[in-house]
């Protein structure tokens, strides 16, 4: 499991916003959201286990439920996918 991604389109400010500005992007690296570019965003086994802990009212939170897997910025979601 700890060699798994995820990855999604959440548009060129939001992918740099999370890289660099948000509470996650100030960890080790190895705990950071990676920006693709192009507006896309990848989170590690381990950045995902650290976004998890954010609350409700940070950008860059978490949701998993029938929905699918979505990263929140504001009141926009955005569906991450697990790679292949």
């Amino acid at each position: 499991m700890r060699d798994e991604a995820w990855s999604g389109d959440v548009g060129p400010e939001n992918a740099a916003w999370l890289a660099t500005e948000s509470r996650t992007a100030r960890l080790a690296r190895e705990y950071r959201p990676v920006d693709l570019g192009g507006g896309r965003i990848r989170y590690s086994a381990r950045a995902l286990d650290a976004a998890r802990e954010l609350g409700e009212e940070e950008d860059g939170f978490f949701t998993d439920d029938a929905d699918g897997l979505r990263v929140w910025i504001g009141e926009s979601a955005f569906e991450l996918e697990r790679e292949d």
